[in-house]
């Protein structure tokens, strides 16, 4: 990280030197108006915005809490214990991250004066511009953003060990200068900075730990959305089961349990949503799509696509290419 913005976040904050001259323990009215514990956003936030950072509060443990947002925690030096839910110890170090589903209980330990931490107090409707930066059809996404945004009774936490990660170390840098700074596009610029950093955490969910009860059956699923993420055109899962030593059926069951279609389903859909991309963006004719996208059975494909937009994948394109020239000429 940039030495003078790193300097800039190490200053001592009123709520830390009144810590440091004696205070033992943390004001709760800073953040909540609330019987119990529930840091507010409104506490946290300028009306208006959907988005800010604060610097963890050190020299103290900070209680058990919830949120009525989204928070994200950034390790810009030195590290951090957090406990979630009382039980799973989780410790954030340099260059890493931590996001936390609102329905989770948190608690840290008392940090010192180098464990400098970014709080990013963030509502849900501003990864609006994040998501959209997404593929609409990538189950991987849904089962990301859904354990974040959702009280699935699922996941409480992501922890991205994604230190040694540079684009997502520049992207996390960028957000906070520009938040710092307050500029009049701050708001836009960190949207478009959220969406580029979902898009290469997609990258790397092979560093993600996760917080489930079941931890070996959403490492399986994760495998499972990766695959298909990674190599739609030539997934097999019979081939995926036995790598991760799972039998078909039950692994079957747990995709469908955990995202609500099979793994035929979701890799149907991200080939077609792979489709739609390639028709629009492309002029690749439609037989090469076909067998780009994994198909070598056209009949099959037409059928699949016909079911779907109700038309073949040629009148597909030539609607939407009528559709542009139209906004074009008005």
């Amino acid at each position: 990280m940039n030495s003078d913005l790193l300097k800039r976040l190490k200053q001592i904050t009123k709520e830390e030197q009144e810590i440091l001259d004696g205070c033992e323990e943390i004001e709760k009215g800073r953040y909540t108006d609330q019987a119990d514990f529930t840091i507010v956003s409104k506490k946290m936030l300028e009306k208006g915005k959907l988005i800010d950072i604060r610097t963890h509060t050190r020299f103290i443990e900070f209680p058990k809490h919830k949120h009525d947002y989204i928070e994200i925690i950034y390790m810009c030096s030195g590290k951090t214990v957090h406990w979630i839910n009382e039980e799973t110890k989780v410790i954030l170090n340099k260059g890493e991250l931590l996001f936390l589903n609102q329905h989770a209980f948190h608690a840290i330990e008392a940090a010192y004066q180098e464990d400098i931490a970014i709080n990013f107090i963030v509502l849900p409707e501003f990864f609006d511009v994040a998501y959209a930066m997404l593929e609409e059809e990538s189950p991987l996404r849904s089962f990301i953003v859904s354990s974040l945004c959702q009280d699935t009774g699922k996941a409480d936490y992501l922890h991205f060990m994604v230190a040694d990660v540079l684009p997502i170390q520049n992207l996390m840098e960028n957000m906070i200068w520009t938040l710092l700074e307050k500029s009049d596009l701050a708001g836009k610029i960190n949207s478009i900075t959220m969406g580029l950093l979902f898009l290469n955490l997609l990258n790397y969910t092979d560093k993600i730990v996760q917080s489930y009860e079941n931890q070996r059956e959403h490492r399986l699923v994760m495998a499972a959305l990766r695959l298909i993420e990674e190599d739609y055109r030539n997934a097999s899962f019979m081939d995926l089961a036995n790598q991760m030593e799972e039998p078909l059926y039950s692994y079957s069951r747990m995709i469908k349990r955990n995202t609500g279609a099979t793994f035929k389903e979701l890799l149907l859909r991200k080939r077609i949503g792979k489709a739609e991309e390639l028709l629009t963006q492309t002029k690749l004719s439609v037989s090469d799509i076909i067998f780009a996208v994994g198909y070598d059975n056209t009949s099959y494909f037409y059928q699949i696509f016909r079911k779907k937009h109700g038309i073949s994948p040629r009148e597909y394109r030539e609607r939407l290419t009528e559709n542009v020239e139209k906004t074009f000429t008005e």
